[in-house]
């Protein structure tokens, strides 16, 4: 009988155990349910618009870089040509500062203007090396595009239209005018 007694609190026993785990383990999914509740579940959608938002958020930070380097490319750039510019016309410089320093001496006049004739063929090899071109304009077509017509003439010997007088020459690099011919335009009316 003892055995019957020990085999009944065995089983009551075991039974207690079962049920503790039973309730332990429903314990443990309600507490999964409570954190999935918490977390709700990520919508396709918005994890496509979060992604999206990131990359259009890493690109405009790019391009906030590119530009700061490209004002500083240009920045030096313009350092570099500028200085390239002011290079060929120092020698330019020098020879007028002789000149000046010639004349003040009294030298002779004729050497004053070979020097100074000399001094124009430096500015126009300093023109051509850096492709600057002079707008042809005496006896030409009137262009509004190259030249600026500050005045009218009258010369039957020339068709309308035609430039008669040019006043100031004007300058160009490659197509862009840096200055227009100052012209007279004849014109037959």
């Amino acid at each position: 009988m003892q055995d019957n007694e020990m085999k009944e609190k065995q089983a009551e026993q075991e039974a207690a155990e079962a049920k503790a785990a039973e309730q332990e383990t429903a314990e443990a999914e309600d507490a999964k349910n409570a954190e999935e509740a918490a977390e709700p579940e990520v919508d396709p959608k918005n994890a496509k618009i979060e992604e999206l938002q990131n990359r259009l958020l890493r690109l405009q930070a790019d391009f906030e870089n590119f530009r700061r380097r490209t004002n500083i490319e240009k920045e030096q750039l313009s350092t570099f040509v500028t200085a390239n510019v002011v290079g060929k016309f120092l020698k330019v410089l020098d020879n007028f500062e002789r000149a000046e320093a010639s004349v003040e001496k009294g030298d002779n006049v004729d050497a004053v203007v070979d020097g100074m004739k000399k001094i124009r063929r430096q500015f126009e090899d300093a023109f051509k090396d850096l492709k600057v071109e002079e707008i042809e304009a005496q006896n030409a077509k009137f262009d509004p595009n190259i030249h600026e017509a500050v005045m009218r003439g009258h010369n039957p010997e020339l068709d309308d239209e035609i430039i008669d007088m040019v006043f100031e020459k004007g300058y160009k690099l490659g197509d862009k005018v840096i200055r227009h011919s100052k012209v007279r335009v004849n014109t037959n009316e």
